[in-house]
C-alpha cells in the first residue's frame, strides 16, 4: 500500500464546511491560530458567513489553507498515517507545503494572503473571467485559445487548469474567455461555462502578481521537504527550497496539470489517494483520472475514521 496525499484549493470552500468535523480539537485550534496571525475571526467566518465575503479571494485562500492543515493534523493525531506523496491543486500546494514542512503555519498562511491580494491587484475588477470547457481535448483548446486571441486584437485567453479527462478551465480577458466560449461550443464542446470569479488564474496575466510574490518568497524561511511534492506546474519534485519558491512563482502564470498529477501517482506505484480537506471536488477528479486507485475523501469526522480503517 502507497498513499498520496492531496489538497483542494478555491472552489471547495463553503458557509459550514467545517460543521462534520466539529469534536475533532485540532480543527478549532487550528483556526484560532490562523485568526490570531491574520487579526480577523476566520473561525466565525467559516462557521457564520457571510458567504460573499467567504467567497473572496482574500479570505477563501488562507480559509482553504487552515482547514487543509486542520483536517491533516486530526488525521496525523488519530492514526499517525504519513502519506508517501503530496499534491495540492492551485491553492492547496501551500497545504501540501505546511504538511511536509517545507513552511511552518505562521508563514505558510501570511504567503497565501498576500498572494491573493497579489492576483486580485494584478487584473482590474471585470477584466479577467474563467471558463470551464466540457468534453473537448486539450490540444483543441490550445488551439481555439490562440485563435481567438489573435482575432481579438491579442486579448489573452489560455489554458488554465487540466483538471480531468474532458474538463479543462480556460482564463484570461473576459471577452476574449467569452469568445473562447462561443467557439468551443461550435467545435463540439459537451458544455462551456463562465465561472463565478474575478480573476483569471494560472495565465500570463498574472505576471505582475509574480514579480510581487517572488519578493514575498524570499523573506521566508524554507526547508527541504520532509515528504516529496508534485507540483502544479511542472509535476515534478523538488528538494532545493529555492527551487520550489521559483515553482511557486511559476505556478500562478502556468496551467495547473492535476491529469498528469494523478497519472504520476500511479506510474509510482501509489494505491491510495486520499482528498484532506472539505468536500470532495477532487476525489471526483481523482476517479475520472485514475478508476484503478482507491479514492477517498476527508470531508467529516466519519470518513476520517472510515479512511483510516481502509488503511488497516
Amino acid at each position: 500500500m502507497k498513499l498520496a496525499f492531496v489538497f483542494p484549493g478555491q472552489g471547495s470552500q463553503s458557509v459550514g464546511m467545517m460543521n462534520g468535523y466539529s469534536d475533532l480539537p485540532e480543527i478549532q485550534q487550528t483556526f484560532l491560530e490562523a485568526s490570531e496571525i491574520l487579526h480577523q475571526d476566520i473561525w466565525s467566518l467559516v462557521n457564520n458567513g457571510p458567504v460573499e465575503e467567504l467567497n473572496q479571494t482574500l479570505n477563501t485562500q488562507p480559509v482553504m489553507l487552515a482547514a487543509g492543515v486542520a483536517i491533516y493534523r486530526a488525521w496525523i493525531n488519530l492514526c499517525g498515517f504519513k502519506p508517501q506523496i503530496l499534491a495540492g491543486h492551485s491553492l492547496g500546494e501551500y497545504t501540501a507545503l505546511v504538511a511536509s514542512e517545507v513552511l511552518d503555519f505562521k508563514d505558510a498562511i501570511e504567503l497565501v494572503r498576500f498572494r491573493a491580494q497579489s492576483m486580485q491587484q494584478a487584473v482590474p475588477e471585470g477584466v479577467g473571467a474563467m471558463a470551464a470547457i466540457l468534453g473537448l481535448e486539450e490540444d483543441v483548446i490550445n488551439t481555439l485559445c490562440k485563435e481567438v486571441t489573435h482575432q481579438t486584437n491579442h486579448e489573452i485567453v489560455e489554458v488554465a487548469n487540466l483538471n480531468s479527462p474532458g474538463q479543462i478551465v480556460i482564463a484570461g480577458h473576459k471577452n476574449a474567455v467569452q469568445k473562447a466560449i462561443e467557439m468551443s461550443q461550435s467545435r463540439g464542446a459537451k458544455r462551456a461555462i463562465l465561472l463565478p470569479v474575478s480573476i483569471p488564474s494560472h495565465c500570463s496575466l498574472m505576471q505582475s502578481a509574480v514579480e510581487k510574490m517572488q519578493s514575498q518568497l524570499a523573506q521566508k524561511t524554507f526547508h527541504e521537504p520532509k515528504l516529496p511534492i508534485l507540483h502544479n506546474a511542472d509535476v515534478a519534485s523538488h528538494t532545493d527550497t529555492e527551487s520550489i519558491k521559483n515553482i511557486l512563482t511559476q505556478q500562478l502564470v502556468k496551467p495547473v496539470r492535476w491529469i498528469d498529477t494523478i497519472h504520476s501517482f500511479a506510474n509510482q506505484g501509489i494505491t491510495h489517494v486520499i482528498e484532506c480537506g472539505p468536500g470532495k471536488v477532487l476525489m471526483g477528479l481523482n476517479k475520472r483520472i485514475e478508476p484503478n486507485l482507491q479514492h477517498l475523501s476527508l470531508y467529516d469526522k466519519k470518513s476520517i475514521e472510515q479512511a483510516i480503517e481502509v488503511l488497516k
